[in-house]
């Protein structure tokens, strides 16, 4: 059976165990999977038990399946880093060859100088932090004087968080736009906008206006591959940003997991060919970050259920690739995303169940895939697993 459309959801930080370099980043018990299973006593993942997640790592609560519903497997993280882009881009057949440039210890003079000259702000922090902390630590500074709150952390990101009543959101992007210019030169993946909302410290908190500016893939992907062939890629969630809008024929925002869920079926809708990748933010950024296992599990057993609605929802031409860009273990130290192995599970009428995929080389492996689906070029990584899923 032919393929003509090919849904791709990443489960931002979804992790499934220590990738063999986890040791050398700090993260060689991190699981994500596996510890908020245990931490929590167990998931309820009926859905996702049925495509084979718990054939992939060992998780409390679900069980291994003799024949799952498609295939399954894990993929390795090759790129160097463990960030959004640098996992995005892998995923896309890019293997990321030199990290992106970090600063634990804040962004130098120069960066911050130029940063309020040209925006005629003020900054505060310029520090590594979690983001609900600082703005809470420095909301009564940044209300009183209308200074930006500057913050970075293990990542390669440039952050720029602000009250929505004290700058105007499109102010904070126009800023952002001027950070990634400044950085541009010091090889930073990622400037992020926060803005935030509350009346005063500790119940501050940020809202869904968040945007990323990124650099661009240095080479092409296999999104540009398939624009080249006039096939459309509809980036879903923060997609658009992280590839700097790049082989992206269509972006569309989203405001957290379930409205990505309910975009994502309203395009499926329309669009029957082609690519449709969405990201599921709300894993990585609401709980992972903040070390909050019970929220995880929450997160993780509502999408499940939403799954069940995107399975329905499937054309008898479809294959349904679920995958992550990186680990973000909520029971682990910190407050960083963690290096680790990530699952792929791929299902839909065009599959084969009962696949067993084993442990890919590399997050490339999907972009080849993709790009074997739909016979373009492919990326300059991966290798396609299409033959063993049909």
């Amino acid at each position: 059976m032919t393929i003509a459309r090919i849904i791709l959801v990443i489960l931002d930080s979804v992790g499934a165990g220590a990738a063999p370099d986890a040791k050398r980043y700090g993260d060689a018990e991190a699981s994500t999977l596996a510890n908020t299973a245990r931490h929590v006593g167990g998931l309820r993942l009926p859905n996702l038990e049925r495509l084979g997640l718990g054939n992939i790592v060992p998780i409390e609560g679900i069980t291994p399946v003799k024949i799952s519903q498609g295939a399954h497997g894990r993929l390795t993280p090759v790129a160097e880093g463990k960030d959004s882009t640098s996992g995005h881009w892998e995923l896309a057949g890019l293997e990321l060859r030199r990290p992106f440039a970090t600063y634990p210890d804040g962004f130098p003079p120069e960066i911050i100088q130029e940063f309020e000259h040209q925006t005629g702000r003020g900054v505060l922090g310029n520090l590594a932090a979690s983001g609900s902390e600082i703005i809470n630590e420095l909301g009564d500074e940044h209300l009183e004087s209308g200074r930006w709150i500057v913050y970075t952390s293990a990542d390669s990101i440039f952050q720029v968080a602000a009250h929505q009543d004290v700058v105007p959101p499109e102010e904070l992007y126009e800023a952002c736009e001027v950070a990634r210019r400044i950085v541009d030169r010091y090889q930073i993946s990622r400037v992020i906008a926060r803005p935030f909302t509350g009346k005063r410290p500790g119940e501050l908190t940020p809202t869904h206006g968040r945007r990323d500016f990124a650099t661009p893939p240095p080479r092409p992907t296999v999104f540009d591959n398939l624009r080249a062939h006039g096939l459309p890629v509809v980036g879903i969630g923060k997609v658009n940003d992280l590839f700097a809008g790049q082989g992206v024929s269509e972006a569309i925002p989203t405001q957290g997991n379930t409205d990505g869920m309910i975009k994502m079926v309203e395009t499926m809708a329309r669009v029957e060919q082609g690519l449709v990748v969405t990201n599921l933010v709300d894993f990585d950024s609401r709980y992972g970050h903040h070390r909050d296992p019970r929220g995880y599990a929450r997160c993780l057993e509502e999408f499940d259920v939403q799954l069940a609605m995107l399975l329905s929802r499937s054309h008898d031409d479809d294959l349904l690739l679920l995958t992550a860009d990186h680990g973000n273990d909520p029971t682990h130290s910190g407050t960083d995303h963690t290096r680790e192995y990530v699952p792929i599970l791929a299902a839909g009428p065009t599959t084969t169940a009962g696949v067993a995929l084993g442990t890919r080389r590399t997050l490339s492996d999907v972009g080849a895939t993709i790009a074997d689906v739909f016979g373009v070029e492919p990326p300059e990584a991966g290798t396609s697993f299409l033959k063993e899923i049909s």
